[in-house]
């Protein structure tokens, strides 16, 4: 018997399909960024899978009723094959997203992809200026190829997504960023602080904004939405709060097992992308259906419902809006993903997240400091 009551039987949770299929293609990509979501130990990942294996997991996911597909990585453009897996994801009824650096990305692809049936594609940046993104991207050519793209998505009628991801060095230029996301036309704009896993959490005293910096960007992304309604504009500003400035967790992938289904690249198939980091075995796409993997793997069924929470979360009024938060933050803040997510402020565990917030406000971690994802790359910005 199963030591998790949660993993006995998923009968009675009432389980319905993966609506969201994120396809991680490849952990390869040109970029350094020094808060990259990838496992740390990236470059240890078996082989990729084939284009036959992609389209096979397409396919038994379309089967079992997802209509969202994200084609992520990495970098996805890494891959020969993208074109061919778009094709296919259109000839199967699937809306596609492609998310990108734009590193790789030509105006003959943009328009390659939209022949395909590619409906949608979201543009990385990582600063409103040359200097600090081509830093921290790794590459001196990163900003103008991104300024290109943004230009060529636009004009091949794809809606204008850009995303930055705001963190302490970069949380200054509010305002300067959303310049940019205008002067581009953007449709829709996510301003993502930083969540801290994998190499973020790594560098997480150099990248956590302090309180003051962060209500100050609130300020400036609420006074520039005014401005923006006031003007007729359409484009619409997504802030995403970093979980450690808030007193209850996150609803995390609307709960665990519920709508989204990650497949790695090596095929390990999770509940989202950080989840590998448990130590929970998950299954392998490889050898094991899509169906059953949804449905009856023990990885998958580990946190469904409530059964498996310990106090206090399970006398919680809450946990059927916030499912406990995160269990990978709760793993690796605590050390054991049961634990109520430390973002909550009932959990015995908060202090850890009092304490980051004070180390924010004090750090003095220079960007020239972080880790970064590819650290031969930062040579060529920062001498020693």
């Amino acid at each position: 018997m199963p030591s998790n009551p949660a993993q006995a039987s998923n009968s009675n949770l009432n389980v319905g399909p993966p609506l969201w299929l994120l396809a991680e293609l490849t952990y390869r990509c040109p970029l350094q960024c020094p808060y990259c979501s990838n496992p740390l130990d990236f470059a240890q990942t078996e082989k990729e899978l084939t284009t036959e294996e992609w389209v096979q997991v397409l396919r038994q996911g379309r089967e079992m009723g997802a209509a969202q597909l994200g084609f992520s990585g990495g970098e996805p453009l890494v891959r020969t094959d993208l074109e061919e897996l778009i094709g296919e994801a259109r000839s199967l009824g699937y809306y596609t997203n492609l998310i990108t650096s734009g590193l790789g990305l030509t105006e003959a692809k943009v328009n390659a992809f939209a022949q395909a049936g590619l409906d949608h594609i979201q543009v990385s940046f990582q600063a409103s200026d040359p200097e600090l993104n081509n830093a921290i991207a790794g590459s001196r050519k990163a900003f103008d190829q991104k300024l290109k793209m943004a230009t060529a998505i636009k004009q091949a009628g794809y809606p204008m997504v850009l995303n930055f991801v705001i963190h302490r060095h970069n949380i200054h230029q509010m305002k300067d960023i959303m310049a940019l996301c205008q002067s581009l036309d953007a449709d829709f704009v996510e301003l993502a602080t930083c969540q801290y896993y994998g190499w973020a959490l790594e560098n997480r005293e150099g990248l956590m904004p302090s309180k003051a910096q962060l209500v100050k960007a609130e300020h400036e992304v609420n006074d520039y939405r005014a401005e923006l309604e006031a003007s007729g504009s359409a484009m619409k500003l997504i802030f995403v709060t970093p979980d450690y400035y808030e007193e209850r967790p996150k609803a995390c992938m609307n709960g665990w097992g519920s709508l989204f289904l990650t497949v790695a690249p090596d095929g390990t198939a999770l509940p989202c992308h950080s989840a590998r980091l448990l130590p929970i075995d998950f299954p392998n796409v490889k050898d094991t259906a899509l169906k059953s993997v949804w449905y009856d793997s023990p990885g998958f069924n580990h946190y469904r419902g409530d059964a498996w929470m310990p106090e206090p979360c399970r006398s919680c009024d809450e946990k059927e809006k916030d499912f406990g938060g995160c269990r990978c933050q709760a793993y690796l803040l605590t050390g054991n993903a049961d634990n109520a997510d430390p973002v909550c402020s009932k959990s015995s565990y908060h202090d850890r997240i009092l304490a980051a917030r004070k180390a924010a406000d004090h750090s003095t971690v220079g960007i020239a400091d972080l880790v970064y994802r590819n650290s031969d790359n930062s040579r060529l910005f920062f001498k020693s």
